[in-house]
C-alpha cells in the first residue's frame, strides 16, 4: 500500500518470506512459512545486543500499559471528581471514556509521523507532552479544564498503541514473535485493570489531584528510560549512512543523533492516514479485529468499566475494596500470557519441524482454548454474581477464567494476523486498536440497562453467545478455507 511503504521498508528482512515470493510483492497467507532466520531491519537495530531489544520491547509494551492506565485509573475517583468540580456522575464519567476514544482514533495520526520521523523520538516526545498535561491535571479546578487536559493527554501518550506491535516486529525473529507480541499485548490489557486498581488505593488514602502527580512522575521515569536504553528501530534505506565519511569526534556525532531528522522525505498525504483501514479489505485479518475487539469488550471494558455496580454497588464497597476486585483480572491475563505467547512459538515451531512448512492459519488452533475458557469464565460469572447476597470469591473466580482465555486469544490472534502481512505489522496493531476500542466504547452506553433487563445470569448467556458467533465461529471459517498448498 503507497501510505505504508516507506514505513515498512525495513521490515522486509525482518521475516524470511516464503521462497515462492520475491519481494516486492505481497506476502500471501496461502504460502507457508519455511524459515526463521532474519536479516537486519537497521544497521542499528540489528546490533543491538538481545538485552537492550528485550528492554526496548518491554518499554514500548510498558508505555502501552499507561496509556489505557492513565485512562482507566480515575475511575475510582469519578465520584470525588463529580462533587469537587459540581457536575453529575455521569458527566464524570466521560472524562474517561473521551479518552477510550481518542486512545482508538489518535494512533492513526501517529503511524503516519513515525513513518516519517521514526519511532524513537516520537515516544520521548510522547511521554513528556504527557507529563506537561498531567501536572496541568493536578492543577485543574474546573471540569471543563480537566476534560481539555484528559483529551491532550490520551492523544499525546497514545503512539505506543498503534506502533507497539510495529517496534515488535523490528526486533524479533519469527520463532520468538509470538511470544514478544505476548509482552505488549498483556500489558496493553493490564492497563485497564490495573489502573482502577492502584487508583483506588490512592483515592481512598489520599487526595484526587495525587492521581495525576503519580501519572506524572511515571511519564518522567518513562522519558529517562528512553534516552538511556532506547533507541531507533526503524529506518529507511539508504538514510543510515548520512554520516558516513564525515570526520566529526565522538561528542559531536552524539550530539547529533540526539537531535530528530526526517527519515523520509516523502511528503505527507491524506491518504496515508486511511491506509491502515485498507487491511480491512483483507477477511483474515478483519476477523481477527473483530474477533478481538469483541473478547475485550466483554471479557474487560464490562468488567473494569462497570465493577462500581456489579460489584461496588450491589455488596456496598467503598473505592478501595472495588479496586482489590479487579486482581482476578490481572491474575487470569498473566497466567494465560504464560501460556498463550510461549506455547504458539512452540506449537509452529514443532508443526514446522514435522510438516516442513507451516501456514499462519495453523496458528489458530490455540485460539480456541481461550474462546471456550472466555465462555466459561462469562457464565461462572454470571450465575455467581446473581445468585450471592453476599461479597464472596467465586464471581472473581470466573473473572479470573475469562481474563485467562481472553489473553490466550488476543496474543495468538494479533501474532496470525501480522504473521498474514508481516510487512503491515505496525498498520495491523492501529487497525485492531480502533476497533477494539471503538467496539469497547459503546458497551458501557448499554451494559447497566442489559443488566437491568436480563440479570447477571441472562447478560453472562447473551455475551457468551456473541462470543461464539463473533469470535469462534469466524475464526473456524478463516482456518477451514485457508488452502495449505
Amino acid at each position: 500500500m503507497s501510505g505504508l511503504g516507506s514505513g515498512n521498508i525495513q521490515r522486509k528482512n525482518s521475516f524470511q518470506h516464503l521462497e515462492s515470493i520475491e519481494p516486492p510483492s505481497p506476502v500471501k497467507l496461502e504460502e507457508a512459512v519455511t524459515s526463521s532466520s532474519i536479516e537486519p531491519t537497521s544497521r542499528d537495530a540489528v546490533d543491538w545486543p538481545q538485552w537492550k531489544k528485550n528492554a526496548m520491547i518491554l518499554m514500548v509494551s510498558f508505555h502501552s500499559m499507561i496509556s489505557v492506565f492513565m485512562a482507566a485509573g480515575i475511575v475510582p475517583a469519578a465520584s470525588s471528581m463529580a462533587k469537587s468540580y459540581g457536575v453529575s456522575l455521569a458527566d464524570a464519567s466521560y472524562l474517561v471514556s473521551i479518552q477510550i476514544v481518542l486512545l482508538g482514533i489518535a494512533p492513526i495520526f501517529w503511524i503516519v509521523i513515525t513513518q516519517r520521523y521514526g519511532r524513537h523520538y516520537v515516544l520521548i516526545f510522547s511521554v513528556l507532552a504527557s507529563m506537561v498535561c498531567n501536572i496541568g491535571g493536578a492543577r485543574c479546578e474546573s471540569y471543563a479544564g480537566q476534560m481539555i487536559t484528559r483529551v491532550l493527554t490520551a492523544t499525546f501518550i497514545s503512539p505506543p498503541i498503534g506502533i507497539g506491535s510495529g517496534v515488535v516486529a523490528e526486533l524479533s525473529t519469527p520463532d520468538e514473535y509470538a511470544r514478544k507480541v505476548g509482552w505488549w499485548v498483556l500489558m496493553t490489557i493490564l492497563g485497564t485493570p490495573a489502573g482502577p486498581l492502584i487508583m483506588g488505593f490512592v483515592v481512598q488514602h489520599t487526595r484526587v489531584e495525587f492521581i495525576f502527580w503519580i501519572y506524572a512522575i511515571i511519564n518522567f521515569l518513562q522519558a529517562l528510560a528512553y534516552l538511556c536504553f532506547g533507541g531507533e528501530t526503524l529506518r529507511v534505506s539508504g538514510l543510515e549512512n548520512d554520516v558516513a565519511g564525515e570526520k566529526i569526534s565522538n561528542l559531536r556525532m552524539s550530539l547529533k543523533r540526539l537531535l530528530p531528522k526526517r527519515l523520509d522525505q516523502r511528503s505527507i498525504k491524506i491518504s496515508d492516514f486511511v491506509s491502515p483501514f485498507r487491511l480491512a479489505k483483507n477477511p483474515r485479518i478483519l476477523v481477527a479485529a473483530l474477533a478481538t475487539a469483541i473478547t475485550f469488550c466483554y471479557v474487560n471494558i464490562v468488567f473494569v468499566v462497570e465493577m462500581p455496580l456489579t460489584f461496588g454497588e450491589k455488596f456496598g464497597l467503598n473505592a478501595q475494596q472495588t479496586g482489590l476486585q479487579f486482581i482476578p483480572i490481572v491474575i487470569g491475563c498473566i497466567i494465560g500470557e504464560q501460556i498463550s505467547g510461549p506455547m504458539s512459538d512452540y506449537f509452529m515451531k514443532v508443526y514446522r519441524k514435522r510438516k516442513g512448512r507451516v501456514c499462519p492459519a495453523d496458528r489458530l488452533w490455540l485460539t480456541y482454548i481461550g474462546f471456550l475458557t472466555i465462555v466459561a469464565g462469562l457464565l461462572v460469572w454470571g450465575f455467581q454474581l446473581e445468585r450471592a447476597e453476599s461479597w464472596n470469591i467465586t464471581p472473581c473466580v470466573g473473572i479470573a477464567i475469562a481474563s485467562f482465555g481472553n489473553q490466550i486469544q488476543s496474543t495468538i490472534l494479533t501474532a496470525y494476523a501480522i504473521d498474514t502481512s508481516p510487512d503491515d505489522s505496525a498498520s495491523i496493531g492501529v487497525l485492531f486498536n480502533v476497533i477494539r476500542l471503538l467496539y469497547g466504547f459503546i458497551g458501557p452506553f448499554y451494559f447497566p440497562y442489559m443488566f437491568r433487563a436480563l440479570g447477571f445470569i441472562g447478560t453472562a448467556g447473551v455475551m457468551s453467545g456473541i462470543v461464539v458467533v463473533g469470535g469462534i465461529i469466524p475464526t473456524l471459517i478463516v482456518q477451514v478455507t485457508t488452502p495449505r498448498d
